[in-house]
């Protein structure tokens, strides 16, 4: 099997596909005792454990600090045994008018087509600025 047959890339890239679509995202791929850590030092910068964590207190607070939804463009997508390697840009609109504009590497660690192990990296500095705003309700 050549790396871009592979299994585990397929259901990354299906997921990234709903989330440009709108129809979804990765993170309907998580397990729920996935381990997901985003590097760095931003304000979200830690391991969460576990989906609902995770979910809670970045991706909602995120969502309601942005207007038009947050939209990927995959630049790479590499499979490397269990491990899918993505590198992709995403833009949106926050609450206040700005673009918000990232460059994001996740290394994706897949068992059974769901995530059990993340780490992100970012521009943190973009995130800070965004993370400025007060989360309204979504």
């Amino acid at each position: 099997m050549t790396s871009d047959e592979s299994p585990n890339k397929a259901i990354v890239q299906k997921a990234f596909d709903a989330w440009a679509a709108g129809t979804g995202s990765p993170y309907d791929l998580l397990a729920t005792d996935v381990k997901w850590t985003i590097t760095g030092n931003s304000a979200a910068s830690k391991t969460y454990p576990g989906r609902d964590p995770f979910i809670s207190e970045v991706i909602k607070p995120f969502n309601a600090r942005m207007s038009v939804g947050h939209k990927p463009a995959i630049g790479i997508c590499m499979p490397r045994g269990d491990t899918v390697v993505v590198f992709f840009d995403a833009a949106g609109t926050a609450k206040d008018g700005k673009p918000y504009k990232n460059t994001y590497a996740w290394f994706l660690d897949l068992q059974d087509g769901k995530i059990v192990n993340a780490s992100a990296f970012l521009d943190s500095i973009a995130f800070k600025e965004l993370w400025k705003l007060p989360p309204t309700a979504p």
